[in-house]
């Protein structure tokens, strides 16, 4: 106490000393002692108050425990009083052993004597619950299966309290009723054999499934009322509990399983098309079959069996281990696609599990999967790598077949427009599309997969395309006379480029999403590059076959025959206008730049000719001739292009003004100035060489040698700079071997 007063002061000083910290706080004294007085007078208040309603809390508490004692006492006397009472009954109850025996056998006999009318009857009444079954009546054949088993139950119920260990009169009251429980087992299998057809009765015959329903409902009222009195007596009468309830959704299951395994009829030995005839009679009868039970079947059950939700369970489990079973199988590319087409699309499409006579009560968002995700990605690479086989062997003996036509005496095909063209990439691309399609039923992945593997593969047959186009090329020029429509067909084969480029871009277009389309593109190797070389050795190819054919005049360029007066470039221009109207067959991408590549070709050989050093002129006249026919040939050749080209607005002549150029060089007059005209050749074409300038002025025939060797010279210390877009004709133009100090000679 002394301790709690001394910190009441210090806190009281504390408190004080906190108000009066300022000379003005010295007038509120009063106050202060007021306000701290009515504070005080407020705690001691709420003190008293506490203390009042602990002391009543302990007041009340004792009057309970005191009334609590006050109970005990009395029940420990009444428990010592039943104790005497009890001890002193003993032998009373003991007395009474007889009459409970008694008690016991009055029972029985009473049993026996209710039942006696049906212990005299059972032979009657089994044979009449034979008949009953075998005629088909199996609610009254149940109805006296009752009767019996009721007997019999009643009787050993009775025996079985008078005596549970009596084993002698249980086996008796068994052996007597033993036809009881063969009575059962043959109800049963017709019970089943309803069951196993209950689709099909259910349309026929709804009261006989009715009827089967309610046997088993009165069975499984029997076996809970067993169950229930043997947790009260031990006691279990032979062959309960039935359980048919659970028998009977055993053999539906059974019969589910049975039906769906039995759906197939063919082999892939007998019909290359089993498993799909397969998959759809199974779609047929399950679908027809869940149509049944919701609307028929489900009116037979009671609504807690939710028998249409248990079919609905049993079909898809079932079908599920079908799908597992033929997933096992070593099936082929075609039936893979058919079997996961069937389960990731078909079976909760609207021609199965979709469809609106199934709805609501099947909700296809709600099912599991038929196959696992792992079961699929196994069979999805599995299709993957035989489909890669395949698409490699079709590539194959398309191609061989397409080199057989090659060889033909007729001409190629032409499509609407008139060009020539191979059944190549028709047969291509509709292999091409018509496994895309597969892929697209199945999924939006397989089908981009299945893309990209085409383009894959399209890589890969092009690259041997090319090497045929090759060979066929070379074994031409071995034997010029056959094949007999090389040229057809060679312009055949570089139609096939365009049409290869013009079908890729469609099928990129119907089967690929625009956001892969970029991924796509990047992934694969540009078949734009490897088509376009096709085509252009195509095109060199048929270019070589034309030259072949205009060797000889180009022969008689630049010689005294040419000069005197030869019509050489005349036939060049016939024939080249004749042969490209047969290149006419040719598609238009392909067509332009092959005439521009004869237009540079047949100018570059005429060079080739002026620098073969096959004429020199000898005087001022025949320099002026030469250069004049050379301009005319130059017009000729222009005019001649012009026409080829007229069909594309473009012009396609600067080649020919090359030939002018020279032309210019070897028509001057005055020596001197022979380095300025030679300088402007040059920077008009950068490319042309000391021994391409060597041979033009040994073709003049007037200019020295030291004139020669200076021009040289000269123009080897500043040499021309080629424009970016200078496209090098005198670059392929050889000059016979002849050193420049020969031609300076």
């Amino acid at each position: 106490m002394k301790e709690t007063d001394r910190e009441a002061v210090a806190t009281a000083v504390q408190r004080v000393a906190g108000m009066l910290q300022r000379p003005d706080q010295l007038d509120k004294v009063e106050q202060y002692r007021r306000r701290e007085a009515r504070k005080k007078a407020s705690v001691e208040a709420r003190l008293k108050a506490a203390i009042q309603s602990q002391l009543d809390g302990v007041r009340t508490g004792l009057s309970q425990l005191h009334n609590a004692l006050n109970d005990v006492k009395a029940i420990q006397q009444s428990l010592a009083d039943v104790s005497k009472d009890w001890r002193q009954s003993i032998n009373t109850i003991e007395s009474l052993k007889d009459v409970k025996d008694a008690v016991v056998r009055h029972s029985q006999l009473a049993a026996a004597v209710e039942n006696l009318k049906n212990i005299f009857s059972v032979p009657e009444i089994v044979r009449e619950t034979q008949d009953l079954i075998e005629r088909g009546e199996l609610l009254q054949a149940h109805r006296k299966l009752m009767d019996l088993e009721c007997s019999r139950d009643g009787l050993m119920y009775e025996q079985y309290r008078m005596d549970s260990g009596n084993a002698r009169d249980m086996t008796l009251i068994r052996s007597y009723f033993g036809s009881t429980q063969g009575l059962s087992d043959e109800l049963a299998k017709q019970l089943w054999v309803v069951l196993q057809r209950s689709l099909v009765t259910v349309r026929r015959d709804p009261t006989l499934l009715v009827s089967v329903v309610r046997i088993i409902e009165r069975e499984e009222r029997i076996d809970r009322r067993i169950l229930d009195r043997k947790k009260q007596t031990g006691f279990v009468p032979p062959g309960r509990p039935k359980n048919w309830k659970e028998k009977m959704f055993t053999i539906l299951d059974r019969t589910v399983t049975t039906r769906i395994e039995g759906t197939q009829a063919d082999t892939r030995e007998s019909d290359r098309m089993w498993l799909v005839r397969h998959l759809e009679i199974i779609r047929k009868y399950v679908l027809d079959d869940l149509i049944v039970a919701k609307n028929l079947l489900a009116q037979c059950f009671p609504p807690h069996y939710e028998i249409f939700r248990s079919l609905l369970r049993t079909y898809h489990q079932a079908l599920s281990a079908r799908m597992q079973d033929l997933a096992a199988e070593d099936l082929e590319a075609n039936e893979i696609v058919s079997l996961l087409t069937w389960v990731l699309n078909t079976y909760t499409s609207v021609e199965m599990m979709g469809n609106a006579e199934l709805a609501p009560e099947v909700d296809v968002a709600l099912l599991e999967p038929l196959l696992s995700a792992d079961v699929v990605s196994v069979l999805l690479d599995t299709y993957m790598s035989t489909l890669t086989s395949n698409i490699i062997a079709w590539l194959r003996k398309a191609l061989e077949t397409d080199k057989k036509d090659w060889v033909k005496e007729t001409e190629p095909e032409a499509d609407q427009d008139g060009y020539y063209q191979t059944t190549l990439p028709a047969i291509v691309f509709q292999m091409f599309e018509q496994n895309l399609q597969v892929a697209a039923q199945i999924s939006e992945d397989l089908k981009t997969k299945v893309l990209v593997l085409c383009l894959q593969q399209m890589n890969s047959f092009l690259s041997r395309y090319k090497e045929e186009a090759q060979l066929y090329r070379d074994e031409h020029l071995r034997n010029r006379q056959h094949p007999h429509c090389y040229v057809q067909y060679m312009v055949a084969l570089v139609n096939n480029c365009q049409t290869f480029k013009e079908s890729v871009v469609s099928l990129k277009r119907k089967y690929l999403k625009h956001e892969a389309e970029e991924g796509i593109s990047l992934s694969q190797p540009s078949m734009d590059g490897v088509l376009d070389a096709i085509a252009k050795e195509g095109c060199g190819s048929l270019l070589e076959e034309v030259f072949l054919d205009l060797e000889q005049h180009l022969n008689e360029l630049m010689t005294k025959k040419w000069l005197l007066g030869s019509n050489a470039v005349d036939i060049i221009c016939v024939t080249v206008e004749d042969y490209f109207n047969d290149f006419a067959k040719i598609k238009k991408p392909y067509r332009k730049r092959m005439i521009a590549e004869a237009h540079r070709r047949a100018v570059q050989e005429y060079l080739r000719a002026v620098m073969q050093k096959r004429i020199s002129f000898r005087s001022a006249e025949e320099r002026k001739d030469g250069a004049e026919r050379m301009v005319r040939e130059a017009e000729q050749l222009r005019f001649l292009f012009r026409k080829l080209a007229s069909g594309f607005g473009e012009e396609m002549d600067s080649y020919c003004d090359t030939i002018v150029a020279v032309a210019e060089v070897i028509k001057l007059t005055d020596p001197s100035l022979l380095y300025l005209e030679v300088s402007t050749l040059v920077s008009k074409y950068p490319d042309i060489r000391d021994d391409h300038i060597g041979a033009l002025l040994a073709m003049r025939g007037d200019a020295s040698r030291d004139m020669k060797q200076t021009i040289i010279e000269t123009l080897e210390q500043g040499p021309a700079q080629a424009s970016p877009d200078y496209v090098p004709i005198f670059k392929d133009i050889m000059v016979p071997s002849l050193n420049v100090a020969k031609l300076l000679k």
